[in-house]
């Protein structure tokens, strides 16, 4: 096989590993249950900033992932019981939001620049990290990292290029999923929207709290208590 093409095998084999953890649809359902109230020019907007800070994400987490939790003293378990408590957190919100009728009716009457102002920003809390470059992702993306300094059967500079290439890919990835959200709402419409949020609140609640489970587990079995 050509150097070429083992280029594109590690991309391949990089998009098989990431996009299910990643799972950009997740992240669509999201936008949809967190920007009911925002234009459809703010919804694009936080989609690409939500697939910049995925990229940058993925790219820190790759050739410096393992030194900054070296550094801050993080294990992966810690970095999954954090990432499903931001979850939980979200999805408890999502489940029972503290917006009143009233107020429903008011954002509804306000102008495109005041809408602007109070929107809020979800491109990278929960859209980029903890939805699309979860505690999942970035462990994954570590401990890949770590696999591939030991040596591999790539040329240097596919490993070099390759990593840049994938996570540029699930990123315009994650952005083409994200743009067709105005679509969908338009489709489903607000009280579908609703029951969307509704949805995902209860799934987040339920993802977070496996997080927490899948980190305290990882304890138990790594650090097993002194007899």
């Amino acid at each position: 096989m050509t150097e070429v093409g083992q280029l594109f095998q590690a991309i391949g084999l990089g998009l098989v590993v990431i996009l299910p953890l990643a799972n950009p649809l997740t992240t669509v359902a999201l936008l949809l249950g967190l920007s009911g109230n925002m234009t459809a020019q703010e919804r694009n907007q936080q989609s690409l900033m939500a697939s910049v800070y995925v990229f940058i994400i993925m790219m820190v987490a790759y050739y410096a992932g393992q030194v900054v939790m070296n550094t801050f003293g993080i294990s992966i378990p810690g970095l999954r019981i954090a990432g499903g408590l931001i979850v939980t957190f979200i999805g408890f919100r999502m489940l029972f939001p503290q917006q009143h009728v009233e107020e429903k009716v008011l954002m509804e009457n306000k102008t495109e620049e005041m809408k602007r102002q109070d929107s809020p920003n979800i491109a990278f809390v929960p859209l980029a990290m903890p939805s699309t470059a979860g505690p999942g992702t970035i462990a994954m993306i570590i401990s890949s990292a770590s696999t591939i300094k030991d040596g591999v059967d790539f040329p240097h500079w596919v490993i070099m290029v390759a990593p840049v290439m994938i996570f540029f890919l699930v990123s315009l990835i994650l952005w083409l999923t994200l743009r067709s959200s105005g679509a969908i709402m338009r489709l489903v419409g607000k009280s579908g929207i609703e029951a969307i949020s509704r949805l995902m609140g209860f799934l987040l609640v339920c993802m977070g709290v496996q997080f927490v489970i899948n980190g305290i587990s990882e304890i138990i079995t790594h650090f097993p208590p002194a007899a």
